[in-house]
């Protein structure tokens, strides 16, 4: 009777194990399916933030950019300025310098003309101009 009896304990204890054992891997599956579902909702979350944050990124660089341009037009257009304004003075040291240059060819020929309109001897063998024969 004692085996009997040993051999129902163990027959309970075998099925009380394999419960347990079951109970287990329900709470294990329960615990899997809690952290799945909390995984999903931080990548929901996170997802949600990176987004927010490219926006932002996106909006600032836009920003940045428009800020950029004006200042490079401001930039070129008193590079313009200072380019007119240089040419222009160009102009004016060229055209004062074309007047002295003007000037100073005027005193050079005419210091040379005078020595050109200085009566010049005429030569002794040179024939006298004969009067042209109108009636040919």
């Amino acid at each position: 009777m004692k085996t009997k009896f040993f051999l129902t304990l163990a027959a309970a204890l075998l099925a009380l194990t394999a419960f347990s054992y079951g109970q287990a891997g329900t709470d294990v599956k329960k615990a899997a399916d809690d952290t799945g579902k909390a995984t999903d909702t931080a990548a929901k979350k996170t997802a949600h933030v990176a987004k927010k944050a490219a926006v932002k990124t996106g909006d600032t660089t836009e920003a940045a950019a428009k800020k950029t341009g004006k200042t490079t037009e401001k930039a070129a257009d008193k590079t313009g300025v200072a380019t007119e304004k240089a040419a222009d003075k160009t102009g004016d040291a060229t055209k004062t310098a074309a007047k002295d240059t003007g000037k100073g060819v005027k005193k050079g020929v005419k210091a040379v003309g005078h020595e050109v309109k200085k009566p010049a001897e005429k030569p002794a063998d040179k024939p006298a101009d004969k009067p042209k024969d109108e009636t040919k």
